[in-house]
């Protein structure tokens, strides 16, 4: 198979080797709704309702096909499964303009930004020190080299972490599930990768990500 550059607004819609003349319209109005559709002004409803329509409804709407429904769902609102076709529209809403945001924001600070994924500038280890410069910030505390001997519950609720004797107390608590053995279970597994190129796919009109 090829790999395609998935259309990230109306005007690249036209434009994608991805689907047809006419698909391609309805792919370009689905996008334009989604774009201009704000819940609190009515006016730019156009007689729809997304937060009672389910997705697999308003892709009939705009009578889209499965593929287009695919590299929608998939590549721009980054679900793993097709259970969301069954939930609020507003729901995919919402993570195709998280998606269509972040592609024209880091845009702006870049011309050569054309993608809503970003990258540490000196790697991933920028992460963590972003963390605790934010900590820092807001009074946060940082326990290093702290084994995590029990998650402390109350009332079934996480309310603290415990570590050689002392108890750091807290309002939720965030970590790997593999923290919380008891408390998930696996359903399924979604792969994807990240490769790191020297040049553009082709097909993807030159996108550097």
């Amino acid at each position: 198979g090829k790999v395609h550059k998935v259309p990230a607004n109306e005007s690249e819609a036209v434009r994608s080797p991805l689907m047809g003349l006419f698909e391609k319209r309805r792919c370009r109005n689905f996008l334009i709704y989604v774009s201009e559709y704000r819940q609190d002004q009515p006016k730019t409803h156009d007689g729809k309702d997304p937060t009672r329509m389910t997705m697999r409804d308003m892709y009939k709407e705009y009578d889209l096909d499965v593929d287009t429904q695919t590299f929608i769902g998939h590549a721009m609102a980054l679900y793993l499964d097709d259970k969301y076709l069954d939930r609020p529209a507003i729901e995919t809403f919402q993570r195709i303009r998280l998606y269509t945001d972040s592609i024209a924001r880091f845009a702006s600070q870049s011309p050569d930004a054309k993608s809503p994924y970003i990258y540490p500038l000196y790697g991933l280890g920028e992460l963590p020190q972003s963390f605790a410069r934010l900590s820092v910030i807001f009074s946060g505390t940082f326990m290093l080299r702290k084994p995590v001997d029990e998650i402390v519950y109350e009332g079934g609720k996480a309310v603290g972490v415990r570590s050689e004797g002392e108890t750091a107390r807290c309002k939720f608590v965030v970590g790997d599930p593999s923290y919380f053995s008891d408390k998930v279970r696996k359903t399924g597994q979604g792969i994807r990768a990240i490769c790191l190129l020297s040049h553009p796919i082709p097909n993807t009109d030159n996108m550097p990500s």
